[in-house]
This record gives C-alpha cells, structure tokens and sequence, in this order.
C-alpha cells in the first residue's frame, strides 16, 4: 500500500504510517466504522499477467467494505494491511481521498493506451463510504473526459446519483453496468448481506439505468448451495432479474478463498450447522465447487431465462457510441494492491484462473458449457 502525507488534521492510527488519519463519524449509518484516509501514490492497478480477463486495468478507491458480505471474496485483501479478513474488513475501510485527482493525472500520461477501467472489482465502490466522500463523480468525470471505456459493478443504490455524470460517458466512449444479485430471499439476504440495499432494490436500479440508456445487466452472484439454489429459487431470481430489463444475467456460483472461507463457514456453524459437512464436502478439492454442480445451476438458470424472454447478449451491446481513441500510455501505473486480478467485472464475469472463478464471492461455469451462455458484454 502507498500514500502520502495527509497532513496533520485527525489523528494518528497505529495501523498505518502516522502520515494517514482515522475518522469516526457518530451518525447511524457509519456507527461502529472506522475510516482511514490515505494519499494513494497511484490508482490504475494492473491486473495480473495470468488474468483471463478481457481488461488489464481496474480502480479501487476503497479497500474494505461497510456492505459485510460474509462470502465476500475480497476479506483476504485486509490481512495485507496486518488487519484482520473479519470484522476488520467490514469496519475499518482504507479511503483513498485523492483517488479521482490522481487518476486524472494518470489517464492524461502520455504513454497511458486508454483501456477499459473495470470498477467495483474488489470492494464495492458505492458503498456507504461513498455517500460522505463522494469520490466516485470525480473518477467518472475523469473517464468521461478522457473519453475511457469503464465499468461499474456494485450491490450499492448510490450509483443513481451518478446517472447524469454516466450519460454524459456514455455519449462518448463505451459504459457499461451490472448490479449483483445471487437471490431474492429477503431473510437470506438480512443474514448474509446485512450492509447492503435489498436484492429487489438493486434490481430496481438496474431498471432505472437501463431506462436511460446505461446497459446494466445482473451478476446472479453468488448463489449459495444448499441456501439459494433449488429450482423454484433459481426460477424466482431469475424471473425478478427479467422483469428488471436486465441486459443479460451471468449465474455465479459462491468460491470460499482463504480469508472469506473462515468467515463464511464461522457463520454457517452459527446459522446453519447441519450444512456445514455438506459444504466440508462440497469444497474439499479447494475454493470451488464441483464443476457438475456449476454446469447443473448454470444450465437452471439459461433455462429460465429463456423461458421469462431473456437471450444471450450479443458482443458489444453496451457499447454507446463511437469515441475519439485518446493517447495510450502506462507509466505511472499501480502495482495491483488488491484482488482486482483474480475477479470479475460488468464487462467480464471471469476469474484470472481457467477454473470458474468470478465477482463477490463466486464461481463461474465457463462460456464454453453452452452456446446460450448470457454474457454481460
């Protein structure tokens, strides 16, 4: 992680060099969370060389997340920062204050190639954080611009305050947008997503978005075996997501990395302990589930999607409008200081790894299983 100095305003935390500062904010909504603003030295993280990925470039303003997923793929990125992949992730949320200045900085370098920028990779970048820091209008101005391809993955309501500023970007270069939701099941939902918007308003989202011309589809992520995964379930999400106007629909099904592994099957003992020697057996070859089991949901879920009129998206569908290609460089570039490298996007719902591996704590069955596979791009 690099920054620098804040200056002397707040005070100093000891997780951090003494150049960041800690805030606590004693309103309802940020009760119990702890902020650390940093300086970050560079914002466009490189996605790893071993990435599948159709993008090389990812922006991460934030690194821990107020949405507390317990599935959250993301956890094992705290204990980088000696915080834990727990509570610690949930409540001690890294802001990068400076993040939409230095990316403007870095988009104009001469040597930057203007490729697409993948948001909301890692953590969530609608987050609660981000209606008190509001760094998001600043790195959508920012690409809009530079005329530069993004985005945008997010469980968050909050990205409708940015709609006018994405119209804008959409009339000049491609945007694109996905919202996740792996269930409608309110009770599952309170437990396993307790930060977040409800799933029929995410969804409610995706239909305003796709009203004003802002293609977003659904990363049905994760579904969770033995919780969210029968038949009538499936059908039932699926029937939500299409009557949302979503683009497309991609099934992710949940992966348990280290880091989020512990803290998911902690709170299954505790909510549901008779599935925890299902799920023992299920993921006993490593973070993801058997590729039968994967191939069966994602087979469910084109099943279903035919049947409520949803077909696959064709190549390039949320694509706006032709844009002036802007100089293309890489210096000044960060070193990935997250997972960004190992997730998906709106534009790719794809792991670095061959395996099906995707966004917010899922694993994908690959394009390959069936001609019918609903891509989000």
């Amino acid at each position: 992680m690099r920054w620098d100095n804040l200056g002397p305003v707040g005070a100093t935390p000891a997780l951090f060099d003494a150049e960041a500062v800690t805030r606590t904010f004693d309103t309802p909504e940020f009760r119990g969370i702890t902020f650390h603003e940093i300086r970050a030295r560079s914002i466009l993280n490189r996605v790893p060389g071993t990435s599948k990925m159709s993008f090389e470039w990812t922006v991460n303003p934030y690194r821990g997340c107020s949405h507390a997923c317990v599935y959250c793929f993301a956890r094992k990125t705290h204990s980088y920062l000696d915080l834990d992949t727990g509570q610690d992730f949930d409540s001690q949320i890294i802001v990068k204050v400076n993040a939409a200045d230095l990316l403007r900085r870095e988009l104009a370098a001469p040597r930057w190639r203007g490729e697409h920028v993948a948001m909301g990779t890692n953590v969530d970048c609608y987050q609660r954080a981000e209606g008190r820091y509001q760094l998001m209008p600043g790195i959508i101005a920012a690409l809009r611009d530079r005329a530069n391809p993004f985005s945008i993955l997010t469980k968050g309501s909050l990205i409708l305050r940015d709609l006018p500023l994405l119209e804008q970007a959409a009339r000049v270069t491609e945007v694109a947008t996905a919202v996740s939701v792996g269930f409608t099941d309110t009770t599952l939902w309170r437990d396993v997503e307790p930060g977040t918007p409800a799933p029929l308003k995410r969804l409610e989202v995706c239909r305003t978005l796709t009203a004003h011309g802002i293609a977003c589809g659904v990363l049905m992520a994760p579904v969770l075996p033995f919780l969210s995964d029968t038949p009538e379930q499936l059908r039932e999400t699926v029937r939500a997501i299409a009557a949302a106007g979503a683009t497309s629909v991609t099934p992710l099904v949940l992966h348990l990395r280290p880091g989020a592994r512990e803290w998911y099957m902690a709170w299954l003992a505790r909510r549901h302990p008779h599935l925890v020697r299902r799920y023992e057996e299920m993921y006993a070859g490593g973070s993801y589930a058997p590729t039968w089991y994967q191939r069966r949901v994602t087979r469910q879920v084109h099943e279903f999607a035919a049947e409520f009129g949803m077909g696959p998206t064709r190549q390039g569908a949320a694509r706006r409008l032709e844009r002036p290609r802007p100089a293309r460089a890489t210096d000044g570039m960060d070193a990935p200081d997250t997972a960004s490298g190992t997730d998906g996007t709106p534009g790719c719902p794809a792991d670095g790894e061959r395996r099906e591996a995707a966004p917010d704590g899922g694993a994908r069955s690959t394009a390959r299983l069936a001609p019918t596979q609903l891509t989000l791009l």
